[in-house]
């Protein structure tokens, strides 16, 4: 017997209305757009009581004498039931809520909200709060499993999801619902309802259908349909007896079904049409109340004469045991047969629907013949029985027991549980399914697509306006992927039934006319990702296969991956392809990566190896800074970097959740720069991607290596050096590729490195921490020890000064034995370099090379940054504020603009550099030839800031400084140093008529040959009283011992010296003031004067020679002990 419709009646204004029953049934409970909620004895309640909750009210709930509306001021209210006292706020929400369920005892409310969470909170103490994030678009509905285990949710992102609400994690995510960008545009309101009691089924709104999944197993195991419902499904709602589910469609169609024969028992018909928007059955399940989008309620009553007579006729069939055999295909095809049945549009299906009294006898008889029939066919009779087995205990059949043998085949898995493997994606793209996106976001420009009712069509803006004008596009083919570079923009779409998958060039930087072609995909192969390079595009297709074309649209090699592809991105010559290599488990996605290196010479450089992600996250970007290194994002906001000098690992440099202020805020990569240290972001509130409009400003975020405790001043040194080790680790990789680099900025990069490795350095000299030290030496280059030797010195720790001495020899020997392979293999290299228009000079070897000899040209000016450093520790001691803002400080090791140290009026430039490798003279080379090199780099280490100012050209620099350590005693003859080798060809030049002296250079290698002209003189520090005096003294001290070491000499000087009275010795050191002031004098005539400067350099490599004839070495703690004591 049909259901009674009671007419409608208004219950608020125009808009969204929900309605729901008390716990008893004695009240109709109702909220609507004018922020009401309206309690009703009746439907003819003329003058029911209202609480007024907010502007708007979107969504209520009710349990427990408890009321719980979703209002418009983004919050979740909380009322006493009847009375309507306020009871406080559940929780807020960063837009407005859209729905709100309790679970079944009342404890918990489950609220989805437009912001794209899903919230789970404690009624009795709201601050036990859970949120479920993963949507990705605003919160249609949600529903509490029974056993309050899970917690399902639909969104507007078209995917309907299964939370484990202790876990907060995902079990299961279906895409069945048409993606919207709002709840207002959403084509229904998908509100899903859990089967009461044992919660066996989900029912799910998809389309003009209902699914219904299996709790556990997560199967869809039947659809619920009816040939008249021609709109969608908006709301569904169990009956308390769990048997039937009743449905309200778009076009006001109210339908109930008998989940158990999956067949239709009650359709009415909305009155005036209008949209149903709201179900509940009242507990009894004798009536269901409804209300529609124009704010009216209305009431189905009497079903209870249906169901009953339903269920007797159920219950006849069981009790007969001739029926027990139809029984059993019954509850077959309750689960098996169901898309057989919903998609047959039998004539005696169709009778269910028609107005006869008989409907409900006809109901049985259909419902058998089309089981059986199912039943006995071929392709269906093995999968039914094996399925079947484990099935019939919930069924409720009468033939229960015969099914308990059968269990055991089918057992309970408690094991890991497979992740859904990550989709395709493009890097720097948001969703296709939104109307306007962004297709590309890079370092060139933006691609935009539009595709909504007025437009379907492609933006795109190029950063740079130089490489090319700004383009629209119209979109007719359906593109939604794109790539864009400094020539061409890529693009692709689909296949359709009729169309093959295309893919679509613009190359604009060609310089004929034709600046576009096409190519078509085999029949069935769609493009998954593409990627452009210098010269050359690459596209994914869904054949685990990609394919390389050429920028003017030449096919060229094809290869096949292991797995399917997640994204690819490309840059100059390189290739970069992330795949599926495994299934995840438990949350982690299994990825593998690939890099191709497209040069002349093709290559693998990362072959299949797994990509490192964050834990239970996925890949988010992926790409290359603008200097070439391969890098990603994850969606837990980790950048990581590839490390080539570490055997190409990938290392975390930046995590950007660290700046975010919300859980809920994310950061959208757009680009990476490594010089200058630049991750370029677009900050996102509370969503993982930007809209198109307003358009997004771009953020910039430094970089920070997850290293301990970087609070302290050593952990910030540790990272900044580290950082800058990986972050200039680039110029090596460009260099062996055959690229030009920038050698200013690569030697700028080493004098970072070596600053901070020296204030670490006196750092750990402060915390008398001598093996750390020593530890840090070994990362030095031999420049830098001697600086660290001097430091060291001048700090009384000789031991430790012993020891970077001896690590100053090892560098000085590996140094020599690289130069003589460099010099070996030198013709070799300078053939192989290329010519193909990069404009580069240098590979490996020349890298090194030039590297090398730019060290050499600076020594002097690290040794004078490395006298001001210890000068500036001399007189304070540093602070860790100093030490650790190193940008912010002045660089103590850099030259102020207005320093009085100039440079050589002749530079070296000016006569051709010379070959450093080059033996000068007729020098012999020796094994041991290394050791002098160490000792004249040592021999240098007397000048200090102080005297570097008074220092000058001029004057008459005959003598060398006193108290200079000279070299060990030498096996053999032995050669100059790089440096002093550089310059012998400009000190030949200047001193050629005097070829005397020239001669006895090699005669004595102790003596230091002449130097460039102005790094010799001006370098120099200004003569002491007691130098003076032992110049004009040394003769006479010689005539009476003339078997005196030069040691010795100088120790018998030192003796005399004291003994003079203290006006004799103040009366030498006011000379040797007296001096420096004339070299002052003549350094500015000697500017003024080119010529004399040359005079001047001879007379001092005369004097240089005639004063040192005899000098022989001091063992090396000798020298180190007068580093000690000379202090000026």
């Amino acid at each position: 017997m049909p259901c009674e419709r009671k007419p409608m009646r208004y219950g608020h204004s125009e808009g969204h209305t929900e309605v729901c029953f008390d716990d008893t049934g004695r009240f109709i409970v109702t909220c609507g757009n004018d922020g009401d909620v309206r309690i009703w004895e009746s439907l003819d309640d003329d003058d029911p009581k209202f609480i007024t909750v907010g502007e708007k009210a979107y969504s209520l709930a009710l349990k427990n004498g408890k009321l719980v509306t979703a209002s418009s001021n983004n919050t979740v209210q909380i009322h006493t039931f009847p009375d309507g006292d306020p009871d406080g706020i559940l929780t807020r929400f960063t837009t407005n809520a859209t729905h709100v369920a309790f679970n079944s005892i009342g404890s918990r409310v489950a609220a989805g909200s437009s912001d794209f969470m899903v919230k789970v909170v404690e009624v009795s103490d709201s601050s036990q709060q859970k949120t479920l994030r993963g949507h990705e678009a605003p919160v249609l509905s949600v529903t509490f499993d029974p056993k309050d285990d899970f917690l399902a949710s639909a969104s507007c992102d078209g995917s309907v999801v299964v939370w484990n609400i202790e876990e907060q994690t995902q079990v299961i995510s279906w895409p069945l619902l048409q993606k919207s960008n709002d709840v207002t545009n959403a084509k229904s309101l998908c509100r899903l309802a859990w089967q009461p009691g044992m919660g066996k089924f989900l029912a799910v709104p998809v389309e003009t259908k209902v699914h219904l999944y299996e709790r556990g197993s997560w199967d869809h195991v039947s659809t619920l349909s009816d040939d008249l419902l021609a709109q969608p499904i908006n709301v569904v709602s169990w009956s308390p007896c769990e048997r039937f589910l009743a449905a309200g469609c778009v076009g006001g169609l109210l339908t109930v079904w008998d989940v158990n024969s999956k067949l239709c028992v009650e359709r009415q018909k909305h009155e005036k049409g209008f949209t149903v928007c709201s179900l509940a059955w009242h507990p009894s399940g004798s009536n269901i109340a409804y209300t529609d989008t124009e704010g009216c309620l209305g009431l189905l009553d009497g079903l209870g004469t249906s169901t009953a007579d339903n269920n007797t006729t159920k219950q006849v069939a069981t009790k007969n045991p001739a029926k027990d055999y139809d029984d059993l295909f019954d509850d077959d095809d309750d689960r098996l047969m169901d898309e057989g049945l919903s998609d047959t549009k039998s004539p005696a299906k169709k009778a269910v629907g028609w107005d006869d009294d008989d409907d409900d006898f006809l109901v049985p008889a259909t419902g058998r013949v089309k089981n059986r029939g199912a039943f006995l066919d071929d392709e269906n009779s093995l999968d039914t029985g094996s399925l079947k087995l484990g099935q019939d205990n919930d069924a409720g059949s009468s033939v229960a027991p015969a099914a308990a043998p059968a269990v055991p085949l089918r057992p309970v898995y408690e094991g890991p549980v497979p992740t859904p493997p990550q989709k395709a994606f493009q890097p720097g793209s948001t969703p296709a399914h939104l109307t306007h996106r962004f297709m590309m976001w890079n370092s060139v420009g933006i691609v935009r697509g539009y595709n909504d009712e007025q437009d379907n069509a492609i933006d795109v803006e190029f950063h740079d306006t130089a490489v090319h004008h700004a383009m629209h596009l119209t979109n007719s083919l359906g593109h939604t992927v794109a790539d864009l570079s400094q020539e061409a923009v890529l693009l692709a779409c689909p296949s359709t039934e009729e169309l093959a998958s295309k893919l679509q060039c613009l190359h604009f930087s060609s310089w004929d006319t034709n600046k576009e072609w096409m190519v078509d995909l085999p029949k069935g192969e769609d493009v998954r990702a593409l990627c452009l390079g210098q010269g050359w595009a690459a596209v994914a297709t869904s054949t685990l296969m990609i394919r390389l074309f050429s920028i003017g649209g030449v096919q060229r090699e094809l290869f096949s991956l292991p797995g399917p592809v997640v994204c690819m991105a490309g840059h100059g010559e390189q290739l970069l392809v992330v795949y599926h290599r495994a299934t995840g488990f438990d949350g982690e996605q299994a990825l593998g990566v690939q890099l191709l290196q497209f040069s002349r010479k093709r290559r693998q450089l990362i072959s299949g190896e797994p990509l490192p992600l964050s834990q239970k996250s996925y890949l988010s970007w992926l790409g290359f800074t603008a200097e070439g290194t391969p890098c990603y994002v994850d969606s837990d906001g980790v950048v990581r970097m590839l490390n080539r000098s570490l055997g190409n690992t990938w290392t975390p440099v930046c995590n950007t959740r660290e700046t975010c202020k919300s859980k809920s805020d994310h950061y959208w990569v757009v680009g990476v720069h490594e010089n200058p240290q630049q991750l370029r972001c677009i900050p996102c509130k509370g969503s993982r991607y930007p809209p198109t409009l307003p358009r997004p400003a771009v953020a910039i975020l430094p970089f920070k290596l997850p290293l301990c405790q970087t609070t302290t001043e050593k952990g910030q040194m540790e990272e900044q050096f580290w950082r800058s080790v990986l972050f200039h680790d680039h110029y090596s990789f460009l260099s062996s590729s055959g690229y030009e680099i920038d050698e200013d900025a690569q030697n700028q990069s080493q004098k970072e490195q070596q600053e901070l490795l020296m204030k670490m350095f006196a750092l750990s000299c402060k915390l008398e921490r001598e093996f750390r030290c020593v530890e840090l030496a070994e990362m030095m280059t031999q420049n830098v020890v001697t600086l660290a030797i001097r430091y060291a010195s001048r700090s009384r720790r000789m031991a430790l000064a012993q020891r970077l001495s001896e690590i100053a020899l090892e560098k000085s020997n590996q140094m020599q034995e690289e130069e003589q392979e460099e010099q070996e293999e030198e013709p070799e290299y300078s053939s192989t370099r290329r010519g193909s228009g990069y404009g580069h000079t240098d590979v490996t070897a020349g890298g090194r090379y030039s590297r090398r000899q730019n060290q050499q040209e600076e020594q002097e000016d690290e040794e004078e940054r490395g006298e001001e450093l210890m000068e500036e520790e001399d007189r304070q001691e540093m602070e860790p504020e100093e030490a650790t803002e190193t940008k912010k400080r002045v660089n103590p090791f850099a030259k102020e603009a207005g320093s009085p140290i100039k440079p050589s009026p002749t530079p070296i430039g000016k006569m051709g550099r010379a070959n450093p490798f080059k033996v000068p003279g007729s020098g012999k080379m020796s094994a041991s030839s290394s050791q002098p090199r160490v000792t004249n780099i040592l021999d240098n280490m007397t000048s200090s800031k102080k005297s570097a100012q008074l220092s000058s050209s001029g004057g008459k620099p005959s003598k060398s400084p006193i108290l200079k350590p000279l070299a060990p005693k030498p096996k053999t003859k032995t050669q100059s140093t790089l440096l002093q080798m550089a310059a012998t060809k400009t000190a030949n030049k200047k001193v050629q008529e005097n070829t005397e002296p020239a001669a006895n250079l090699q005669k004595r290698p102790d003596t230091p040959p002449p130097g460039p002209p102005a790094e010799n003189s001006e370098n120099k520090r200004p003569k002491t009283g007691f130098q003076l005096w032992l110049e004009e003294n040394r003769k006479s001290i010689l005539a009476d011992n003339p078997d005196l070491e030069e040691t010795d000499v100088i120790k018998e000087a030192m003796g005399r010296f004291r003994t003079l009275s203290a006006e004799e010795r103040l009366s030498w050191t006011e000379r040797a003031k007296g001096q420096s002031g004339d070299a002052a004098d003549l350094k500015k005539r000697k500017r003024a004067e080119g010529g004399e400067g040359l005079e001047n350099e001879n007379e001092k490599a005369e004097a240089d020679e005639s004063s040192a004839k005899k000098k022989k070495s001091l063992d090396t703690s000798s020298k180190l002990s007068l580093f000690a004591f000379n202090r000026n």
